[in-house]
């Protein structure tokens, strides 16, 4: 029978130099052995980046129009797997994208550049990688880490901001995860590199970007859809969107989103 609730909150450990939690590595042979797909899309980010507001945005670029129904019949987190999860109460990431019939395939990862599956760089795979600034990064992940059951115990802000600072989370510390995706994208030339804040300040501008990096040309029409449907209020509001329908948050804490795109 599928559990229904998860155990008691992980603890943080060291995994080949970076800090991790066992949701994340319990699976580790098929992550490392996943076979992607040349046409494969990789989304990935820190924790508390963009990443739900990104994969939903490429979701409405791709399916929006369609297959309209997947905006009210499938959760956002089975639409793009979380490639590296394993909570034991959902089944694994690998196993979610591997099921996956759509083209192409949108997965998310929060993995550090060399922990990334190599069959992602033979194929030659495109990669959106989103940027967030340490300060809102840092506010959100606290927040977030309160009510995932799924991550390690928080503690109160002073310690977790000094954990921040001692890079001390799971998926490693945020200076590094960000700036080694960045020099990955000087020899890679399928890595998309987005900052959170450019988002804020002019969504067509890095929308137009994004299209054009994937190769699409929407219609004035589908890029208005795809910002509107991919607005704060709108994705709060939308229990495909917003991980209500996930009993690993616990929304008598705090919302999944909480303030808008600034937190």
């Amino acid at each position: 029978m599928e559990k229904t609730e998860l155990p008691p909150r992980p603890p943080l450990f060291d995994f080949q130099g970076v800090s991790m939690s066992h949701y994340f590595t319990d699976n580790w042979e098929k992550i490392q052995n996943f076979q992607a797909r040349p046409d494969d899309i990789l989304i990935a980010t820190y924790p508390k980046a963009g990443t739900t507001w990104v994969s939903y945005i490429l979701d409405l670029l791709y399916f929006g129009q369609t297959a309209p129904e997947r905006q009210t019949s499938i959760p956002i987190y089975e639409r793009v797997p979380f490639l590296e999860s394993d909570f034991e109460i959902h089944p694994p990431g690998t196993e979610l994208a591997d099921k996956l019939t759509t083209s192409p395939r949108l997965i998310k990862t929060h993995l550090p550049v060399q922990f990334v599956p190599k069959s992602f760089w033979e194929q030659n795979c495109r990669v959106v990688y989103v940027a967030r600034n340490a300060k809102d990064n840092v506010v959100s992940y606290f927040h977030f880490d309160n009510m995932n059951l799924a991550q390690p115990e928080p503690g109160d802000w002073n310690h977790f901001l000094q954990r921040f600072m001692d890079g001390k989370m799971v998926f490693g510390p945020w200076y590094d995860h960000v700036t080694n995706w960045w020099e990955k994208k000087q020899t890679h030339s399928k890595i998309h590199y987005m900052f959170y804040e450019d988002m804020i300040e002019d969504m067509g501008r890095e929308l137009d970007r994004l299209c054009s990096f994937l190769g699409l040309s929407p219609s004035a029409e589908e890029k208005e859809r795809v910002r509107g449907g991919s607005q704060f209020d709108n994705m709060k509001n939308n229990k495909m969107a917003n991980y209500s329908t996930d009993s690993v948050m616990d929304f008598k804490i705090s919302p999944f989103m909480r303030k808008g795109w600034l937190r």
